[in-house]
């Protein structure tokens, strides 16, 4: 039998990194929190959430700022 769900948690895994991060117990507790809350699955979710958000906020913020000095010149 074929376990379609398997595979493409394989296939989502093998597009991801894993990286080490440091975090301060305070924000530990409040990842955690989320997680019981169930806001999140878990705090790998919660982590991979909060820096799209702050990637998708920077690009946001550096292509306006881009797009206003070019207008400039």
């Amino acid at each position: 039998m074929y376990d379609i769900s398997q595979t493409c948690v394989r296939n989502v895994r093998k597009m991801m990194q894993r990286i080490t991060l440091r975090l301060p117990e305070q924000q530990i507790n409040m990842l955690q929190q989320l997680v019981d809350s169930g806001e999140y699955p878990n705090v790998s979710e919660a982590v991979r959430a909060a820096v799209r958000d702050l990637v998708e906020k920077r690009a946001s913020r550096v292509l306006k700022e881009s797009d206003q000095v070019s207008f400039k010149v």
